[in-house]
């Protein structure tokens, strides 16, 4: 059976979607070790609506100005301080004299792999810098659980590039 539900690729062309849990962040052309969670990245463009002369029985619809929401990482708390070290570039505890706003800004990579490990979908996030920081999730010393960090990311924009 050629064409069946166990055939990975039909006709050159992957079949079977690839899975969430095999991706990597990269900035400043590194691995962010420990990355345990990404959320989705989305766009959205606003509709801006209008009316005819002669023909206001209906509304028009035309694309407006497209936005790019920030996404959140995760990544377990460990002796690495890198999510801390940029969101202090953007606001630092012992104020302006510390802070880095001329190089706040990285360019960050987002890889998709497939299960061998070979990425298999890669973007270009632009213009990102933290807008939020979570240096110590709940704690709970009944609970069982790693802990976590985390960091919201704002962008200009994305893209997709080809691999």
């Amino acid at each position: 059976m050629e064409n069946d539900y166990r055939t990975e690729y039909v006709d050159g062309k992957r079949k079977n979607p690839y899975k969430n849990y095999k991706f990597l962040i990269k900035f400043d052309g590194t691995v962010v070790a420990g990355v345990s969670k990404v959320s989705p990245l989305k766009r959205t463009t606003e509709v801006i609506t209008h009316c005819m002369g002669g023909e206001n029985s209906r509304d028009f619809k035309s694309p407006g100005r497209t936005t790019y929401e920030g996404i959140t990482c995760e990544h377990g708390i460990t002796s690495d301080t890198d999510f801390e070290d940029w969101a202090n570039k953007v606001s630092h505890p012992d104020g302006d004299p510390s802070m880095a706003l001329d190089s706040f800004r990285k360019d960050l990579l987002l890889e998709v792999l497939d299960e061998k490990g070979q990425v298999a979908r890669r973007y270009k996030l632009f213009g990102c810098w933290v807008s939020e920081f979570t240096a110590v999730p709940d704690l709970d010393a009944s609970g069982n659980a790693v802990a976590i960090e985390s960091i919201k990311i704002e962008m200009d924009y994305w893209t997709r590039e080809s691999i």
